[in-house]
């Protein structure tokens, strides 16, 4: 049995992955109008504000911890049971959360669904890195990345709905039964590397494989024999490089989560909407998102194609991505109505996905396959205590109701990300053993 183009349905399943994902996570920030009537009725707004924050640093706290777990083990069992422990953990944690009680237990199971849910990125970092050729892997990253815009879109309506007809407790356990089926075409599908997959042909495996080879500067493709750099993670940490893409991805990556854990709660606080009109307007961002992920990973593998070496199409990718971010990011100090306050959110959401696909696919264009998966745990770890910053930040910038402050240190925060990848990685290529 030969599949065609095994390698798109494998990051189709990736991708699928991070939507259910991305509706998992985003279920608490959708039910929590209902969830603080019910468990915390005599605080006041700015209180409830500040539980949801607190839960959501232990949220991504655990996180951080878990991408830099999870970049290990990937890289010690393979992606296939990678995913099986990630995913079959994070929807066990999800159904959990229909059976907590105030803010210890959902804080607890809040950990939980953040250290499992982690996986889902070194894991589909290394799956690029396993499944795809040096040119296909920016547009294969934007398709993964596409999956957390499309959970975004789907999640907020979705919840939004489900409440009419159920408990917010029966929301959860259905959202969360979600993983368990999808383990089923994965187990089934994904069973060992293209380069031993029974499954794969020749043709694609000789695809891929040609395709990861080392590129020198003229462009050719080097000798097959050349060995792949595979630091220690202490001399991982020594290089420059390593510290660009962390440093990089410690700054873009608290803007999306901005968005993604404060949306609803904006659009209740500054707009006075229920859950119900959240599930009107609150997608509408992700569709911007949606889109970013397909131009950066469209607009990287043309400018690939075209001739364009991997230093000078991932620079420029980033770079656009984030200049889109920064007069948007500028104009939600005063957005005005709710629909053009999510339309300027859906123009950020699209800048930062352009850019962060290619960010991501970092550690694959400068490290040899078994050590991917450390240096994106690496960088998704930072990413995520600078996600855990702002959110630290955001109650006591907004305590007043205006948000601007926390959008104009979004922009900052899009200028350093840019500065780091441009100073710190002089040129995106293979890095090579230190003399």
């Amino acid at each position: 049995m030969q599949l065609k183009g095994l390698r798109w349905w494998v990051i189709a399943l990736i991708a699928l992955a991070t939507i259910i994902n991305y509706i998992d996570r985003q279920a608490l920030s959708v039910l929590w109008p209902d969830i603080v009537e019910e468990m915390f009725p005599d605080e006041s707004a700015l209180e409830r504000k500040q539980i949801y924050a607190n839960i959501s640093i232990v949220f991504v706290f655990a996180y951080a911890f878990g991408q830099a777990i999870f970049g290990k083990i990937f890289d010690w069992v393979g992606t296939r049971f990678g995913f099986v422990l990630s995913i079959g953990v994070w929807s066990l944690a999800t159904i959990a959360h229909a059976f907590a009680q105030g803010v210890l237990s959902l804080s607890i199971f809040r950990a939980i669904l953040g250290v499992a849910e982690a996986g889902n990125w070194p894991g589909a970092a290394k799956g690029n890195a396993e499944w795809f050729p040096t040119k296909e892997r920016a547009l294969a990253q934007g398709i993964f990345n596409s999956g957390a815009a499309i959970g975004g879109i789907i999640a907020i309506p979705l919840i939004a709905y489900l409440t009419v007809y159920f408990s917010w407790q029966m929301v959860f356990v259905f959202v969360g039964t979600l993983g368990f089926l999808w383990l089923v075409p994965w187990l089934i599908l994904v069973k060992a590397p293209p380069g031993s997959h029974p499954w794969i042909s020749e043709e694609e495996r000789e695809y891929i494989l040609t395709g990861q080879r080392r590129v020198d500067d003229n462009g050719d493709v080097t000798g097959e024999d050349e060995e792949e750099y595979n630091p220690s993670t202490g001399e991982l940490l020594s290089r420059k490089q390593s510290w660009g893409v962390i440093i990089a991805s410690a700054a873009i990556d608290p803007i999306w989560w901005l968005f993604v854990f404060w949306i609803p709660i904006y659009l209740n606080e500054v707009y006075a909407m229920d859950v119900k009109s959240i599930g009107i307007y609150g997608w509408v961002p992700y569709v911007g998102a949606m889109f970013g992920a397909w131009f950066g990973g469209l607009l990287a593998q043309n400018r690939l194609k075209s001739g364009w070496n991997t230093d000078k199409t991932r620079k420029l990718t980033i770079t656009l991505g984030c200049l889109i971010m920064l007069p948007a990011l500028l104009a939600m100090a005063n957005p005005g109505g709710p629909t053009t306050a999510v339309l300027i959110m859906a123009v950020i959401l699209f800048g930062f996905q352009t850019a962060i696909g290619n960010v991501q696919t970092l550690p694959s264009d400068l490290l040899g396959k078994k050590a991917v998966g450390t240096l994106s745990g690496f960088s998704g770890m930072a990413a995520k205590l600078g996600a855990v910053g702002l959110t630290s930040l955001v109650p006591i910038l907004t305590a007043d109701g205006n948000y601007a402050p926390a959008f104009i240190i979004g922009a900052s925060l899009a200028i350093i990300a840019m500065a780091a990848v441009w100073i710190l990685i002089p040129k995106i290529e293979p890095l090579k053993k230190p003399d």
